[in-house]
């Protein structure tokens, strides 16, 4: 006999959990964000879950078909609250650096998560939703579409390196972050002029700028050089 197929709306528990909530998708999610806060990622488990929602463990997999589904989840969940609210200025270059910035807040706002997400594409809603966006931006702006498909690439792999490196810099231990950020004063700001010239030359520069994220920087310069890529078109065809 074939098994019956359970519909997956019949498999999701509809009865309180022990704290009186109703589980979804969403507060699995939400609580996976706090977990990772609270434990990092090494310490987000389905047990950990489980009893964050004061529910049995299993209970996730009527949700989610195991952690990696839960982290497309949470990656999704991310991305969608940089676009939440959104909306275009008019002005190309104006839209790109706002989405660009909301992005790499929005990882950072939770670090831990950003290390475990940045690198995954969810093909999810809110995910293809934000690179619909951001190729219509730029091919409304005049962009050829391979032009377009560069600069997209470039900008969205340049927001969520950049997110994944800041974040990386947040989730370290407040002990190992202090020490890091303050080489650039007791290390490279004592380096002798006669064997390090540019260093010693910039030291206090260095020590300004370096615990500092370069990403707007960066994504202005990126933004610069597609705008002179876009000018070179058009003067190439005027038409």
């Amino acid at each position: 006999m074939a098994k019956q197929v359970v519909p997956e709306d019949a498999r999701r528990r509809r009865r309180p959990t022990r704290q009186g909530t109703v589980l979804s998708e969403r507060l699995i999610v939400e609580t996976a964000l706090r977990v990772l806060r609270e434990h990092g990622a090494a310490g987000l488990t389905v047990r950990r879950l489980g009893t964050a929602l004061g529910a049995d463990p299993s209970t996730l997999y009527r949700y989610f078909d195991g952690m990696d589904a839960l982290t497309l989840a949470i990656g999704e969940e991310l991305i969608g609250r940089a676009l939440d609210g959104w909306t275009t200025c008019g002005d190309w270059r104006g839209d790109l650096r706002d989405i660009g910035l909301r992005i790499h807040g929005a990882y950072l706002a939770h670090p831990q998560a950003a290390v475990l997400t940045t690198s995954r594409v969810t093909g999810r809603p809110r995910e293809i939703a934000a690179d619909e966006t951001v190729l219509g931006i730029l091919r409304t702006a005049g962009f050829p579409d391979p032009e377009a498909v560069l600069i997209f690439h470039a900008f969205i792999d340049q927001s969520l390196a950049f997110a994944a490196l800041d974040a990386a810099a947040l989730a370290l231990t407040e002990t190992s972050r202090t020490l890091d950020e303050a080489q650039w004063e007791a290390t490279y700001a004592r380096l002798p002029a006669e064997s390090y010239p540019h260093i010693a030359a910039t030291a206090p520069l260095l020590a300004a700028r370096m615990n500092r994220s370069a990403y707007p920087v960066a994504l202005d310069m990126l933004l610069a050089s597609a705008d002179g890529r876009l000018r070179t078109l058009r003067r190439a065809d005027p038409g």
